[in-house]
């Protein structure tokens, strides 16, 4: 089990890498997927949250492979999860994203839900 959970919490940290590359790198292309309002705050905004996608995403895969324990990574990873799960759901029910985004949440909140768990489960 474990090292199926931690196949999962790679990819998805993967995956956040990834995305937060690609948000931080072609911002615009994210917020047209969303409709989101582009101006250059919202744009220069869009590549901040991008970068810290990014770091996260690395920050977890260290604590995965790390020699010692680092269950307080793990755990603010998750707390940058959920709270990517709450700000964007706010975004979607205020207008300022298109309900497509929903989905994003929903992946955010599945993987904050699941790195709790791992982070639980760590020794």
């Amino acid at each position: 089990m474990k090292k199926w959970l931690n196949i999962i919490v790679v990819s998805i940290s993967l995956a956040t890498i990834a995305s937060g590359l690609f948000q931080a790198v072609a911002p615009t292309i994210v917020m047209n997927v969303i409709s989101a309002e582009i101006n250059p705050t919202a744009v220069h905004f869009f590549r901040i949250v991008g970068m810290f996608m990014f770091l996260f995403g690395g920050l977890l895969i260290h604590a995965v492979y790390s020699v010692t324990p680092q269950k307080p990574a793990i755990l603010w990873a998750a707390f940058q999860k959920l709270g990517a799960f709450a700000a964007v759901s706010l975004g979607v029910f205020t207008g300022i994203f298109s309900v497509l985004a929903m989905g994003v949440a929903l992946f955010d909140l599945f993987s904050g839900a699941l790195f709790l768990y791992y982070y639980k489960k760590a020794t």
